[in-house]
């Protein structure tokens, strides 16, 4: 089975401490995650993000199908980095790491996504041209919210 990997970066114009404290509190992701997702939030975000920490979504990733999504965050490192798994959810596998670091006007942030399709074959063989291009949409969209909320690094 085929391993696919999506990395984008973005700089913003707030403090670490402002990028990290939004980031770190999963109640964030519903705002900067496209609206036609449905994206809900059912369980584990009423505390700040710790290792161990396990949150359900709900949420529609594809042609408006419902399904359940459960994330571990299983490394935290306070406002460097931290990574968050997929339990059980629309991937075969999911882990994504979310990288910040202090820039001269701001805080530049990283994201990089290692990630299996299911459905073995079949998957590998529609990943190119469903699942990565949605990835890239959803995270076009984020980029494009962060900017609204937060300006853009001149």
């Amino acid at each position: 089975m085929k391993l696919f990997t999506y990395h984008c970066t973005q700089d913003l114009p707030i403090s670490l401490d402002d990028a990290w404290a939004f980031f770190s509190d999963p109640k964030n992701l519903k705002t900067i995650t496209p609206d036609y997702m449905g994206f809900d939030i059912v369980s584990g975000a009423d505390k700040a993000m710790f290792p161990g920490q396990i949150i359900q979504y709900k949420v529609s990733p594809l042609l408006g199908i419902k399904t359940s999504w459960v994330t571990e965050i299983t490394h935290v490192a306070h406002q460097k980095y931290f990574v968050d798994e997929q339990r059980f959810g629309p991937y075969k596998l999911w882990h994504h790491k979310h990288f910040f670091t202090a820039i001269d006007k701001g805080v530049h942030m990283e994201d990089l996504i290692h990630y299996k399709a299911p459905l073995g074959a079949l998957g590998n063989l529609v990943t190119p041209f469903l699942v990565t291009p949605k990835l890239e949409e959803i995270f076009n969209y984020r980029t494009q919210k962060l900017t609204e909320l937060f300006g853009t690094v001149n």
